[in-house]
């Protein structure tokens, strides 16, 4: 039995602008002053068993303090889980629920519909489907911390731009 061996970079956070990276700010062009978010990918396997032409990727996403994330989606699903702080996070369409707990006892704390807008604090998490459109920010006056899974498929952004009108 072969398996691609597991990569795992233990690089320094890259800073990344999130129409194409995961998470990023948002922010107005020609602005070089703005907040960015910064990944850091902390590993990455293509050879995810029943989920062919997949990736599966583990990352530690920092959003600093005044940091806009532009509206998106992800080709994919993934799972954001706060480690510190609280993302202000506004859905366009979709829902997204906000749960709180291990996986073995997950507890709903709230659901974010399409035109709603709230806080995800630490130690709660979301479950992000393809179909929801999103935008976040850290309104708050230290760096927001977010441990991210992505099951994407293979090539794939790890977000998409979509239209704010």
């Amino acid at each position: 039995m072969s398996h691609r061996p597991v990569r795992i970079a233990l690089a320094s956070a890259v800073g990344v602008a999130l129409i194409g990276g995961g998470y990023a700010a948002g922010v107005s062009q020609g602005d070089t002053t703005a907040p960015t978010a910064k990944r850091a990918e902390l590993a990455v396997s293509e050879s995810v068993r029943g989920a062919k032409g997949r990736t599966l990727r583990l990352s530690r996403v920092t959003v600093p303090a005044g940091a806009n994330l532009a509206l998106h989606h992800h080709p994919g699903t993934q799972i954001s889980n706060i480690e510190q702080g609280t993302l202000t996070y506004t859905v366009k369409t979709g829902r997204v629920k906000v749960m709180r707990g291990d996986a073995s006892t997950p507890r709903l704390v709230r659901t974010i519909k399409a035109g709603q807008t709230a806080g995800i604090r630490t130690g709660q998490w979301i479950v992000e489907q393809p179909n929801v459109i999103h935008r976040a920010a850290n309104r708050g006056k230290t760096d927001v911390v977010i441990t991210i899974a992505t099951l994407f498929p293979d090539g794939a952004p790890l977000s998409v731009a979509d239209d704010d009108h």
